[in-house]
């Protein structure tokens, strides 16, 4: 497989399940078993396909280092569950630790909470030429908070901040962040790996029968299924009021982890072709310099 084409694919998966304006949007829209023209039989082409991709994401990234002119800021969202270890693990495989970061964010400690509820994730933003990986986000305080509103007793808001409005305003102020990154040259990719309730019930299942994998799972994991509604709906809230052009949400069908994959790893190859990267060039005394150089080598 060629670059050319390798380039419309990704562009083509890509476009497929991006949100751009979320305001007529709803998470049936997107079946989370979708793998678009793909056949479940095609599963060994794609799994090839995604070597193939994680080698260009490796070529990309290099180049985003070497440039040292863009960030790339990757948020991964979804239920217990829905593959985002399995993301980080599969799809940025090829990718050089010294320019990339991963944050996973659970809880917030004593600490975050004295703080604001963005001070946490903007302490971990990425550098230029680096690429940062949120597992969980910022995304947290208006999906689990809003499904577990006694989370926001906690943060202690003084009454004038903590009105009926708050959600609107958190979304505002979101998209007011991401914007502002936008406009300091940081990418910004949001997934959500959108996972049926069936699907999730069966990754339980094998965590619990296979005793490799039993550390993985909690109690709490199981309760939080109680709530299965209410998150869909803070999910779906969530992806309507910050979807936009700067920072779309990408819903990836997420229960084929096979098909997840490789869609995740289009994306990301689709947005990293469209920021130009290369390699910088030198002027003519840097050339000089290394003729220079050279000629000493080989008179050694």
């Amino acid at each position: 497989m060629d670059l050319a084409t390798i380039r419309e694919h990704s562009r083509k998966l890509s476009s497929r399940y991006r949100i751009t304006d979320g305001r007529k949007f709803r998470l049936s829209d997107i079946d989370p078993d979708d793998i678009a023209h793909l056949k479940k039989s095609d599963k060994q082409d794609a799994t090839e396909a995604l070597t193939i991709g994680i080698e260009a994401l490796t070529s990309l990234q290099d180049k985003l280092y070497a440039q040292h002119r863009w960030g790339v800021l990757i948020i991964l969202q979804g239920i217990d569950a829905a593959g985002k270890d399995g993301v980080i693990k599969h799809v940025m495989s090829g990718i050089n630790p010294q320019g990339c970061n991963v944050f996973s964010f659970k809880a917030p400690s004593t600490e975050e909470l004295e703080h604001d509820y963005l001070w946490r994730c903007l302490r971990h933003l990425p550098r230029r030429g680096h690429i940062g990986i949120f597992n969980r986000s910022y995304y947290e305080e208006v999906v689990v908070v809003r499904v577990h509103q006694e989370l926001l007793a906690k943060q202690n808001l003084p009454p004038a901040v903590n009105g009926k409005h708050i959600w609107r305003q958190r979304f505002q102020e979101i998209n007011n962040l991401e914007r502002y990154l936008a406009n300091n040259g940081f990418l910004v990719l949001k997934f959500f790996l959108h996972i049926s309730r069936e699907e999730q019930k069966k990754r339980f299942m094998a965590r619990l029968d296979d005793p490799n994998k039993n550390w993985k799972f909690s109690l709490s994991d199981a309760s939080e299924r109680q709530h299965w509604a209410d998150y869909v709906k803070a999910y779906e809230k969530m992806i309507r009021a910050t979807s936009t052009e700067y920072a779309p949400w990408h819903v990836i069908p997420a229960d084929n982890k096979w098909f997840t994959h490789v869609t995740v790893a289009a994306t990301i190859i689709h947005a990293l072709n469209g920021l130009d990267l290369a390699y910088p060039t030198v002027d003519e005394a840097k050339l000089t310099e290394l003729a220079k150089v050279r000629q000493t080598l080989l008179e050694e």
